[in-house]
Order: C-alpha cells, then structure tokens, then sequence
C-alpha cells in the first residue's frame, strides 16, 4: 500500500503553524469508566476547542497555508468545519462563504454566522454544486472539510498533542464521517505507536466507511440517514479512504442508543457537554468490551456543538 499524501513531518508542521490560534486542550478520564471496562481510557476534549471542535485545528493549517487568499475561501459543512473556517479566515481577515444543509442545526448555523461568514442554504445533495458555483462567481479557494491534505495534517495534531500528554497508548478512537480527523490519528499514530490500533467509530445508520474498507472501494454516503450523529453523514474522499486502508483502521460500528447513553455519561458523570458525533468513540469502546480490558484507550471527543434535540424526555444517570 502506498504511503498516503499526508506525512507526519506535515502534522508536524502544522502544530507549529496552528499554535498560536487553537487549544491545547485537557485530557479527560473518568475512574467510573475505567472500571466498567478494566481499562485506562484517556479522552482528549475537542468540544473545548476553539469554535468547539478539532475542526478547527484543520481550517486554521489550511488557510495559513494558503499563498493567496485575497478573494477568501469557500466550503460545504454542516456545522463545524463551517464556523472552523469562518474563524480561521477571521484570523487572515479574509471572506468566508459556507454552504450549509437547510436541516443544519440551528447552533451549528449561528456559530458559523457568529464568526462572519456568509451562509448559503440549499438541499442536503446539493452542497457541492453549491459550492463549486460560489467559487466560479467569487474565485475564492476550495477548503474541503476533509479531503484536503492541509485539513487532515492539521486534524492530526490532535492525537499528537494526545500521545504527547499520555505516553503509549494501545488503542486510539476517533469518530468517522469524512474521515479527515482519523487520517490525521492514524498518520500520527503509525508514526509514533505503530503497534497501537487505529479504530473508527461509525454509527451503523451510516457505515459507509465500514463498507469502504470492507469491500475496497469507496461507498457512496447513505441517503436519508436517520442518524443523531450529524456530524457524520458524509462519505470518504479519495485522499482519507487511502490513507486509512494504508494504515490498516478498523471500523467499530454503534447503534443510536449506544450514542445517547455515551453522550448522557459525558454530561452527567464527567461533566462534559458532547455531540452525539463526538460520543461515538465511548459508545465504540463499550461496544469494544472485553477486548480492551489491561489496555491504554485513547478517545478523541470531536466536539460540543449540539442544540441538545438528542435528549430523552426523561435523562437518567448512566449506571
């Protein structure tokens, strides 16, 4: 298998070009969960990075990579990569257009006008027609949300900053859409704990990914997704669906319910207000059970952005 696009000296490199605009943010474990799994899980808390998610980390390496930026940058995003790029065109003072699903969530929507950036609206099919069109009518420049070399060496520093704080790991999860964030993990991790095992957390409403790497081809996004991990519908690039093949992920797929107990553990035993697509690494090591047992888990939590339309009437503290 070919080397991916992507190499750890560009993760490298854009830890040191992005430090001065995100979070280094904390690390997280909870006493509870490493009893009910005999495990250490360590989760590194994205949903308090700046615009409340790893996105940031990639649209910020993106733009400050970018020569000429004078007619500003374009791109499709249901919420996070959207305000990602927003904030990170604030930072070079330079325009912004996202295009987002009419369906986005409303905080999703808000954040990303909160950072200045013009929206345009349309069908949930219709994002990259959208977008290309904006770019012919301004010039601005195409970020991708994840099948963008400088994306994915940004999303990486996540998991660099993770193994940097907590040594050896033997297992690092990340959740999975476009596949961007878990390129970034997977190059860092074949990098520095090659032995360590790189898994994906998908919900099963929308395991293409699974599929892709299942049958060697890339899967088309599943249409109609009943899903309350939004953050998660799309489907691999070219650039993530090589990059994870080379470095031999696995996909852990979990069901809705799983999300929402992994999401209400996050709220009520570790005081952390997570996205349902950012709870899916818990919902995978759960669903992981016996196999992780005497081993150091490390989960990346995605992010925080969530109108809370995913809790139950009644919220009963996870045993």
């Amino acid at each position: 298998m070919p080397h991916p696009a992507v190499s750890f000296n560009d993760v490298q490199t854009a830890a040191e070009q992005i430090e001065p605009f995100v979070h280094r943010t904390p690390v997280a474990t909870s006493a509870t969960l490493n009893r009910q799994t005999g495990a250490e899980i360590f989760f590194k808390c994205e949903n308090l990075q700046k615009v409340g998610a790893f996105k940031a980390r990639g649209a910020v390496n993106a733009v400050m990579s970018l020569d000429d930026a004078g007619a500003g940058v374009v791109t499709h995003s249901s919420g996070n990569h959207g305000a990602a790029l927003a904030y990170a065109a604030s930072i070079r003072g330079i325009p912004c257009t996202v295009v987002m699903p009419e369906d986005a969530p409303r905080v999703k929507v808000d954040a990303v006008r909160g950072y200045g950036a013009t929206i345009e609206l349309c069908k949930q099919m219709e994002r990259d027609s959208t977008a290309r069109r904006v770019v012919e009518e301004t010039g601005a420049t195409m970020i991708h949300p994840f099948n963008n070399a400088a994306v994915i060496a940004g999303q990486g520093t996540a998991a660099l900053e993770l193994i940097e704080d907590v040594g050896d790991l033997d297992v690092l999860i990340a959740p999975i859409g476009g596949g961007g964030l878990l390129s970034g993990t997977a190059i860092t991790t074949r990098a520095l704990l090659p032995a360590a095992r790189v898994i994906g957390a998908e919900p099963f409403e929308v395991d293409d990914a699974y599929r892709s790497l299942e049958t060697g081809i890339i899967q088309p996004r599943v249409e109609g997704p009943s899903t309350i991990a939004d953050g998660l519908l799309t489907a691999l690039g070219d650039l993530t669906f090589a990059t994870l093949r080379w470095a031999g992920v696995e996909i852990v797929r979990v069901n809705e319910d799983a999300i929402v107990a992994a999401a209400l553990f996050h709220l009520h035993r570790m005081k952390l207000l997570v996205e349902p697509s950012g709870a899916t690494g818990l919902a995978a090591v759960r669903a992981l059970g016996s196999t992780i047992a005497g081993k150091r888990v490390g989960i990346i939590i995605s992010g925080g952005n969530t109108d809370l339309r995913w809790l139950p009437q009644l919220n009963p503290i996870p045993a």
